[in-house]
């Protein structure tokens, strides 16, 4: 699994002209799953981004994780992390897993973030066209892979 963890002053996801889920201070993970992922990679990846210590102390310095300030989280899963751009001018999405892994690993991926999360969770919509507002803070923008986890 691949995420692209920005710490955000405030986010949005937009379908259909319609606000699904908006929240406040916090992560917008934008996530992306191959055929190759499993259930672990989901866990380690949760674990991971909750604990990770990215927003700032009273001195200003990067050292207190989202469990610490009740940060807010929006979810968005985003195949195109997975694009393979080596041959020619259009990117291919073999990489990317098909629906029947990538639904069900998404969704557990948003349950674990609910269960463990402090603050608001909200999501995207899996496969819908959205538009996705944001203001990154700092900017913080971290790339996740948990394949490389060792």
């Amino acid at each position: 699994m691949r995420v692209v963890l920005q710490r955000v002053s405030h986010a949005s996801v937009t379908i259909k002209g319609h606000v699904k889920s908006s929240i406040g201070r916090g992560l917008l993970l934008l996530v992306g799953i191959e055929a190759s992922d499993t259930e672990e990679d989901a866990i380690w990846l949760v674990h991971k981004i909750l604990q990770m210590r990215i927003f700032d102390d009273d001195k200003g310095v990067m050292n207190i994780s989202a469990l610490d300030v009740n940060a807010d989280i929006l979810i968005i899963s985003q195949f195109t992390l997975f694009a393979s751009y080596k041959k020619g001018n259009r990117p291919s999405w073999l990489r990317a897993a098909t629906h029947n892994i990538s639904i069900p690993l998404y969704n557990k991926f948003c349950t674990l973030v609910k269960e463990g999360a402090n603050g608001q969770v909200g999501t995207g919509e899996f496969g819908a066209d959205m538009k996705v507002e944001l203001l990154n803070d700092g900017p913080v923008t971290i790339v996740m892979d948990s394949k490389a986890r060792e």
